[in-house]
């Protein structure tokens, strides 16, 4: 079966306090759709035809660069979109809060961890919140890689992850990835970081 792109389960604008409407559609239906398409060219007509995405992430050093490269992608976007929420922002409650203030001591230290990994990102990327064997990890990757990959510095099941490509944020922030990062907390979905959390679990 065909990797396909999923619909956001909100409307392009629902985000607008942190992320405009207009980014919100070229993201999905220009860059996330170009990862699909060239991830069902990559794999199509091959053994890995088929295969659950996860697990062609996991070998991925075996694998075509694009593969990876698109695989990340269409991975990445999946789950960054439910990540996100209109109704979202606030501190987390529930098992992720208390993993949080386990790993980190406070939900301020590891926004602030996070938030530091996001900037500290050169160039394109991601930031990541992992769950590891042994806790809560912040991580970061470049390009479309993410902490699923036996390529990953630091690997586990990614709970959080914010985008910081600049076609995430350049129409509204331009260069200025603090202050799109600064924004992200306000649409946090963290009901699906504890749902994400008790199946890495």
């Amino acid at each position: 079966m065909a990797f396909t792109l999923p619909d956001l389960p909100y409307d392009y604008d629902a985000l607008d306090r942190s992320i405009d409407a207009r980014t919100m559609e070229i993201h999905h239906t220009k860059h996330h759709n170009t990862y699909v398409t060239k991830l069902n060219a990559a794999v199509d007509g091959t053994d890995h035809a088929g295969k659950p995405l996860e697990d062609l992430l996991t070998g991925v050093s075996a694998l075509p660069t694009a593969v990876r490269n698109n695989g990340g992608g269409h991975y990445n976007h999946s789950m960054f979109w439910k990540m996100l929420s209109p109704n979202g922002g606030g501190a987390p409650t529930g098992a992720v809060a208390d993993a949080i203030t386990q790993a980190f001591g406070s939900f301020d230290t590891f926004r602030e961890t996070f938030t530091n990994a996001a900037l500290g990102r050169f160039g394109s990327g991601w930031a990541w919140l992992i769950h590891t064997p042994e806790g809560l990890k912040v991580t970061s990757t470049p390009n479309q890689d993410n902490p699923l990959m036996d390529v990953a510095e630091d690997r586990g099941k990614p709970v959080l992850g914010i985008d910081v490509w600049e076609h995430a944020y350049y129409l509204r922030y331009q260069n200025r990835r603090p202050d799109y990062v600064e924004a992200f907390w306000d649409v946090v979905n963290w009901d699906e970081v504890n749902r994400l959390l008790a199946d890495a679990g």
